[in-house]
């Protein structure tokens, strides 16, 4: 069976290498780099003592320097493993999440349309790069001058100019072979129903022709020479070959920088095009930019596909910090154990071009030195410099800070910034302690509930039991288990609520019952009197104690120790948090996998193929990470060890 080769490069490139073959082997402590992604172990393929095997995740290539085999995540698993090539086609593809392409003679068409499509697009940028050099170029090459660039950079980066005619690239084609079907395909000419005549889309333009993680151009990038024009940049349309939120301009080239034997440390992503060329041409090579829009989730897996921690760049005013928030919030969701970002700010005025011109590479190089982490990016624009803040404010700000916490997909990194910006905050209104530091101690007695255990000083990874409990527990006609102990973690222990009582008053639920109670509940509960008596009698008087009973009776049944009159508050805590999280999240994958199951709807009305073929695997990916967390779900009853639960005595399967 033969594959697209767009295929077998986005499963390669969606999996590490070093995660097929970490399955097989034991990395070496010593010579493995992690944070660079480089793999050191003993050879499976032949005995050995030191470590001589090697791997890396940037090239997506494996090399044993003692038998000296070599290959990629499909030869591997043939050779050390004998499996067939479909069948290493099916692991890798499985491991990545992507449905394996039902092979027929339309998908034979459509990726031999795809390599034709290439194929004209390197002819594209052929004829922009000689144009460049005619006399109709005279005027780019004086703007390419003025800005510095050498003829070595316009060369490395295939720079070129289109002329200012509506029909010289469409012409030039057309004399090569090239089909109208096919420069329409590519996104090389206006057209359109309403159209008489096609017409170049890039006219008076220096052309920068952006490629494919293969070195493939796909797309083109044209900066306007005239001052009145409508677009300062234009970017080529969506096409077969080209997705703009999948795309990083220079991607290829910063991964290579990264594998040098010079090899930087990380990946540095800026504003745009000119931004990226002038940092090479100063020795900075591992630059990377959007292309001309706010970084999306896709580019940002891009980021972390060559580096753990690559630095954000942006420029020092209003604007800069509103793109730096934006991309934070992309970064939130997505963060995982060791990947994360910094940020770096320039002087208000400059870009990273105006920078390297006036002060060389060691300009530049001091403001990466100044990069500072995402917690305190989020942190600092939160709290801001109010100091002396009021209650108020800090509840505020806290509340603030929660909310964008318990969007963090991650469960680990989630619970590390819970507790790093917990003690910031401590430290700054409270005194005491160091900044992001682990010296804050809760007062004696705080965080026990009624009969707490004394003496039971376990962490909270101590008290997490695995349970193989069904993680979404249906318990009623509208009530699921996941609401439910949310819900009565709450009204058992009402302090939770008051501790954040912001984002709980934000909650909403799917099941009618609940959002019913909501109100009278949160009336309540905000009176600072207000325990878990006085709350029921007043659900009671309210209508609402059949449904008390009814959330009483599931979460015993599942999770029998929670009900218990001697649960520990801190053990409840810990529930409560993990089931909000959950909750959170997935209400967010909820909604999104409403909106792409519309999209998929109205481009399946239109008959949009290419929309189809990028939205089915997004919304593949939604629907991993709502099972992702359903399972995950199903963990959370595992608490309790200080409320005396052991294993999973006392639960109901």
């Amino acid at each position: 069976m033969r594959f697209p080769s767009s295929f077998l490069d986005e499963i390669r490139d969606r999996v590490p290498i070093s995660a097929v073959i970490g399955q097989r082997v034991t990395w070496d402590r010593k010579k493995t780099n992690v944070t660079r992604a480089d793999y050191w172990a003993c050879c499976p393929f032949h005995g050995e003592k030191s470590p001589s095997f090697h791997c890396e995740d940037r090239k997506g290539r494996y090399h044993c320097f003692g038998c000296g085999v070599s290959g990629d995540h499909f030869r591997f698993l043939t050779d050390l493993d004998g499996m067939s090539f479909p069948e290493a086609v099916q692991r890798i593809a499985d491991m990545a999440g992507v449905p394996m392409p039902a092979m027929d003679p339309q998908a034979e068409k459509r990726e031999e349309k795809r390599r034709t499509l290439i194929d004209v697009m390197e002819l594209a940028a052929s004829f922009f790069q000689d144009r460049l050099q005619t006399s109709e170029g005279a005027k780019a090459r004086a703007y390419l001058r003025e800005r510095g660039l050498s003829a070595r950079t316009i060369d490395t980066f295939r720079l070129g100019y289109a002329p200012e005619s509506r029909n010289a690239l469409k012409e030039f084609l057309a004399s090569k072979g090239v089909e109208k079907q096919e420069i329409e395909a590519c996104g090389l000419v206006v057209h359109g129903p309403d159209i008489a005549v096609s017409y170049d889309r890039f006219r008076d333009r220096i052309m920068f022709p952006i490629l494919s993680s293969r070195e493939k151009v796909i797309a083109f990038g044209g900066r306007a020479m005239r001052p009145d024009a409508l677009a300062k940049y234009l970017n080529s349309n969506e096409t077969e070959l080209f997705h703009k939120g999948n795309v990083l301009f220079n991607f290829a080239r910063a991964r290579r920088a990264l594998s040098g034997a010079d090899g930087a440390g990380t990946v540095i992503a800026v504003e745009g095009y000119m931004d990226v060329i002038a940092l090479s041409q100063a020795g900075v090579e591992n630059a990377v930019a959007p292309l001309g829009t706010a970084l999306t989730e896709n580019q940002l897996q891009l980021l972390w596909r060559m580096t753990s921690e690559p630095v954000l760049c942006f420029d020092g005013d209003s604007a800069g910090q509103r793109a730096a928030e934006r991309a934070a919030g992309v970064a939130l969701p997505l963060l995982k154990p060791g990947h994360s970002l910094k940020f770096a700010y320039l002087p208000e005025g400059k870009d990273p071009d105006d920078l390297v011109r006036e002060g060389g590479r060691q300009a530049f190089d001091q403001i990466l030195r100044q990069a500072r982490p995402l917690a305190d990016t989020v942190f600092e624009r939160e709290v801001g410099n109010d100091d002396n803040a009021t209650p108020e404010r800090r509840a505020a700000i806290e509340a603030r800070i929660n909310t964008l916490v318990q969007t963090i997909g991650d469960e680990n990194v989630r619970r590390h910034y819970q507790q790093d910006f917990r003690n910031r905050l401590f430290q700054r209104f409270r005194g005491g302690g160091s900044r992001g530091g682990g010296n804050f101690r809760p007062k004696q007695g705080q965080g026990r509930g009624y009969g707490a255990q004394q003496g039971g000083g376990f962490s909270a990874s101590e008290r997490l039991s695995r349970s193989p409990l069904a993680s979404f527990r249906p318990v009623g006609a509208s009530l699921s288990f996941r609401e439910c102990q949310l819900v009565f973690c709450l009204l058992t222990h009402p302090e939770l609520a008051r501790e954040d009582f912001d984002s709980i008053a934000s909650l909403s639920f799917d099941a009618a019952e609940m959002r019913a109670l909501w109100p009278v509940f949160l009336a309540e509960a905000s009176r600072p009197d207000a325990g878990r008596e006085r709350i029921r009698q007043k659900l009671e008087d309210a209508g609402f104690g059949p449904l008390v009973q009814q959330l009483q009776s599931h979460v015993s049944r599942n999770v029998s120790w929670i009900a218990g009159p001697d649960t520990a508050l801190e053990d409840v805590r810990e529930v409560y948090r993990q089931a909000l999280s959950l909750h959170n999240r997935a209400r967010s994958l909820a909604r999104q996998k409403g909106d792409l199951e519309r999209e998929i709807g109205e481009a399946t009305e239109e008959g949009n193929l290419a929309l189809l073929e990028e939205l089915m695997p997004a919304l593949v990916s939604v629907q991993n990470e709502i099972n992702r967390i359903d399972n995950q779900e199903a963990e959370i009853d595992g608490f309790g060890l200080m409320s005396g639960r052991a294993g999973r005595s006392g639960a109901a399967g």
